[in-house]
């Protein structure tokens, strides 16, 4: 298995709606968690941070460089047009 880091900075969606749903509701269940944790709570934000781009975005860096796609021919077709 290889990275391709070219392939990484093409910024296409490569997360589907439901995954996406889950990051933004883990992601943000892990900032709010952040607040209360005391010694652990850099990693939770960061982690947190992290999910809730890639929910908001529909784009993952690590799914574009493992060439991995969650989206549907469907889905893929309708968020382009």
């Amino acid at each position: 298995m290889n990275f391709d880091f070219k392939r990484m900075l093409k910024f296409e969606h490569n997360v589907c709606e439901k995954e996406k749903k889950y990051r933004l509701y883990a992601g943000v269940a892990l900032l709010v968690i952040s607040l209360f944790v005391p010694g652990g709570e850099v990693l939770l934000l960061l982690v947190g941070l992290v999910l809730t781009a890639t929910g908001y975005s529909g784009w993952c860096p690590v799914y574009s460089g493992m060439n991995k796609n969650t989206c549907g021919a469907e889905e893929t077709t309708s968020s382009e047009s």
